[in-house]
């Protein structure tokens, strides 16, 4: 197929390069180009808008930072809504905002667009290796039609419901990983404080009840200092942000989620925000009145 691929950073670009490995003609747009430079140098064509992008593509994906960028690449007057002829499905894989999902499907839908929601889960990690879960709401038909090449990105890939219950339940996720993220954070300060190995507690722990993915491939990261993103600080505030909007919408206290997020506020405050999410250690480091800017832990 032609596929045209919108965001070329962290994420998106090995997963486009997924679709370009498994036989597809492909093209891509990035704010940066050179961050598309490995895509292009494997035979990606590069376009200079979304509109241009979407007009010689069947299927356009995309995966940015914010929804203002999401409304800007689809949207915007050199979005891919904006376009002559226009790609029969849009899949929009950056996590945002469930009403954005609804609205740009309503959007694409009076332009002869199908567009689904179809945010994803595993990190870097999971967007190199294909292993991404990916949760994708709207049509049906168009899922159907998407989902071999949704194949080569992720592991699992679920249809959850409407334009929207990606997004919703791509919350679910980040709710989850907030609570797991302050639990793997405070054992490992725990376990060095204690004189333990904090490596032998995750090889052990991480084969019981308490084992996650948060700790078996951030703990690592964390006792060695490494806070490179996998997924940016940043971002995920921005996630937590939308959870806790939507669930005060809906009249659910959520104190837990709240908690965390402040505490990644902090970390943003203390120069973090481009760091990796591993890098809440900071933030519970510096309550225990020990230097953030630490390796590991004491």
């Amino acid at each position: 197929m032609r596929i045209g691929w919108i965001g070329t950073g962290i994420m998106g670009a090995p997963m486009a390069g997924h679709l370009l490995q498994g036989g597809h003609t492909l093209g891509v747009f990035n704010r940066s180009r050179e961050k598309a430079s490995g895509l292009i140098a494997g035979g990606a064509a590069w376009y200079d808008s979304p509109r241009a992008l979407a007009e010689a593509s069947e299927v356009v994906f995309s995966i940015v930072g914010h929804p203002r960028d999401v409304e800007a690449v689809y949207l915007g007057p050199e979005g891919v809504l904006a376009a002559a002829r226009r790609p029969g499905v849009v899949v929009d894989m950056t996590t945002s905002q469930p009403a954005l999902a609804r609205r740009l499907a309503a959007a694409a839908a009076e332009r002869g667009v199908t567009s689904l929601d179809a945010p994803v889960s595993g990190g870097d990690i999971g967007a190199r290796k294909a292993t991404l879960v990916i949760m994708v709401g709207g049509d049906r038909g168009a899922f159907d039609q998407v989902s071999p090449l949704l194949g080569l990105l992720g592991r699992t890939v679920a249809h959850m419901g409407p334009a929207g219950a990606g997004q919703h339940t791509k919350m679910c996720n980040q709710i989850l990983i907030a609570g797991t993220m302050i639990g793997v954070c405070e054992a490992l300060l725990y376990a060095s404080r204690a004189g333990l190995d904090a490596a032998g507690v995750i090889d052990v722990v991480s084969q019981g009840a308490a084992g996650s993915w948060a700790i078996s491939n951030l703990g690592p990261r964390m006792i060695a200092g490494d806070f490179t993103p996998g997924f940016m600080v940043e971002h995920f505030i921005k996630d937590m942000g939308i959870a806790l909007a939507e669930a005060g919408a809906m009249g659910l206290a959520l104190p837990g989620l709240a908690l965390v997020h402040q505490l990644y506020l902090a970390v943003q405050a203390q120069g973090g925000g481009r760091l990796g999410t591993q890098a809440l250690l900071r933030a519970l480091r510096t309550l225990n009145g020990l230097p953030a800017d630490n390796p590991g832990v004491p």
